[in-house]
């Protein structure tokens, strides 16, 4: 007898691409790559790429430590995930990051935005609703660790600055806010007064490319020109800055290297985070079975790209491993000194809590007093990595290591309805906060929440969603995708 030409793995739930039915599905390993197969009664078949290298898929497998819960749930299980977000006792992380959207106005139309905003889209949330949201984030979190004001773009908000101020008399640890920079280019009064909300204040700023086409293709506009200006400004103003690249195949992915390269002169940029295209919202110029990346091709890039970090350096974020990864360096004198490869793995899998001490670890202090026998840094309180990023325990390193010293990627992958897999969305920590108070997964929230959606939802709950044509979003049918597979070389 013939043997199959896929060797099964483990067996997932996940959903139609198409009518977002729950369907059963499997991952297998084909050619040495990992592959999530579905089969819709009314669609048929469909195949989605999860990960191009099988040695990272087990080595996520191998970065799982329990889940910690939020102080309450906002939601019952009744109908099983994903169809009982806010969330439900059946998820098993609490928001790491939670997003709060003021605004569905833009001052850009992006052909790729997740959330469709626009000029078209006038609307504002009420100081009152905004209040509301930031509450809910805090009677579930206690202490959130990271709260992002996003839209939308939230800096067009005509109530910015008290939404900020808001954010602020609540124990938010630390307060972020997204943004494409236009005002911070062209405003020199209102970037300066966001130098107010320093420390534990960040700006997570949109920054595709340096090249002209690229950011056409992605954001519709030439705006090489105003990305560089907002970062002289916060450079200047030395307000930490994360930059944000929407990574799309064959459009800036060969320019990873390039903007670590560029990112990590700049004294104000205490990292990049990677994510790739979520097929989800608005997407033109995108076709999931051609354009897609997953985690370990971006991470395969940054290392042949760039020589900032190893492979070992980029590891799985431990609370979401499947969508997430990271690497740590200290920055010093324009070196860079990769510090996650330096780590016992099992630190990482450790209880709630766990500190790495660096007098402890004869590795990480050598390299720390290294890097920092000549430094005459601004003397602080020391550097907890736990407070930038709750996943990774605490470092204590000497007061001469500030913020300003950190430099880290993250690779931040979204769930969509091609890639979907209920095992891992369950892990997922990065919520959108709903404006009824529920706290419900990026992944899910722009796939059945955003917009009206959930009416579609509430067909699929009941069981009668066996009528629904293919996806439409707004009034436009999605690109279909009866295949999803990935391009091969």
């Amino acid at each position: 007898m013939a043997d199959r030409p896929s060797l099964f793995l483990e067996l997932t739930n996940s959903i139609c691409a198409h009518c977002l039915r729950k369907i059963e599905a499997k991952i297998v390993l084909q050619d040495g790559r990992v592959y999530l197969h579905k089969l819709c009664p009314q669609h048929g078949a469909q195949r989605t790429l999860v990960s191009t290298n099988l040695d990272w898929y087990q080595k996520t497998r191998s970065f799982v430590k329990p889940g910690q819960m939020p102080k309450r749930f906002n939601t019952p299980v009744k109908y099983g995930c994903p169809y009982d977000c806010g969330l439900c006792p059946d998820h098993e992380q609490h928001s790491c990051l939670a997003i709060v959207e003021v605004t569905d106005h833009c001052n850009l139309a992006c052909p790729i935005c997740y959330a469709e905003s626009g000029p078209h889209r006038p609307d504002h949330r009420s100081l009152g609703q905004i209040a509301f949201m930031l509450d809910s984030v805090v009677r579930n979190e206690g202490q959130p660790d990271i709260v992002q004001i996003s839209g939308g773009e939230p800096t067009l908000h005509p109530e910015f600055f008290k939404i900020l101020e808001m954010a602020r008399e609540r124990p938010i640890k630390h307060l972020m806010v997204n943004t494409n920079g236009l005002r911070i280019a062209r405003e020199a009064d209102f970037a300066k007064r966001l130098q107010e909300f320093m420390p534990a204040f960040e700006l997570y700023l949109q920054f595709d490319s340096l090249h002209d086409d690229a950011l056409r293709h992605l954001r519709g506009a030439d705006l090489s020109r105003i990305r560089r200006d907002a970062l002289d400004r916060l450079n200047d103003l030395g307000i930490s800055t994360t930059l944000v690249v929407t990574l799309q195949k064959g459009v800036n992915d060969a320019q990873i290297g390039e903007i670590l390269d560029f990112a990590v002169q700049q004294p104000c940029v205490r990292g990049v985070t990677f994510q790739p295209v979520q097929t989800a919202g608005r997407t033109e110029g995108f076709d999931p079975s051609t354009d897609r990346l997953t985690v370990s091709e971006v991470r395969d890039e940054i290392v042949r790209q760039s020589s900032l970090f190893a492979a070992d350096d980029i590891i799985p974020v431990p609370c979401h491993p499947d969508c997430l990864a990271m690497a740590y360096a200290l920055k010093v004198g324009g070196a860079t000194i990769p510090l996650t490869g330096l780590i016992d793995p099992q630190t990482l899998l450790e209880a709630e809590g766990s500190t790495i001490v660096y007098e402890r670890n004869p590795g990480l202090r050598q390299r720390v007093f290294e890097a920092f026998s000549t430094s005459h840094g601004p003397a602080s309180a020391g550097l907890a990595l736990k407070h930038l990023l709750c996943c990774l325990p605490g470092v204590e390193c000497p007061d001469t290591v500030t913020y300003e010293n950190v430099f880290r990627i993250i690779i931040m992958q979204f769930l969509d309805p091609w890639s979907f897999d209920v095992r891992s969305v369950k892990r997922s920590c990065v919520h959108i906060v709903h404006p009824d108070g529920r706290l419900i997964p990026f992944d899910n929230y722009n796939i059945f929440y955003r917009d009206g959606r959930e009416k579609i939802l509430e067909e699929l709950r009941t069981g009668h969603a066996g009528h629904l044509a293919p996806l439409t979003v707004r009034g436009r049918q999605q690109r279909p995708a009866i295949s999803a597979e990935h391009a091969l070389p």
